[in-house]
């Protein structure tokens, strides 16, 4: 059963981000992840607003979490630093 990451993103320091998306992007493709949505217009109808929605999806729930911990995403992380509010959910699919 197939698993995602759903990232909600308010971008704090562009520079930051954009030294993250490609490394973050290495390491969903090295794991087996599929972007479904990356960006791009979206609506926040209730709940907090954020500015930029994510999600990757991932052949199983291990495989989504194993990634997560990748030294690959971690790398990517490292990058981020403090560069965006997220809100980061991983989640078992139907």
């Amino acid at each position: 059963m197939p698993a995602y990451w759903i990232v909600r993103v308010n971008v704090l320091d562009a520079d930051k981000l954009s030294a993250y998306a490609p490394l973050a992007a290495a390491a969903v493709a090295a794991h087996g992840g599929r972007y479904l949505a990356r960006g791009g217009q979206s609506q926040s109808v209730e709940g907090a607003d954020y500015a930029r929605n994510v999600i990757v999806e991932w052949p199983d729930y291990a495989t989504a979490e194993k990634a997560y911990a990748s030294a690959e995403y971690q790398k990517a992380l490292q990058a981020l630093d403090d560069g965006a509010d997220r809100l980061f959910v991983i989640t078992e699919g139907l």
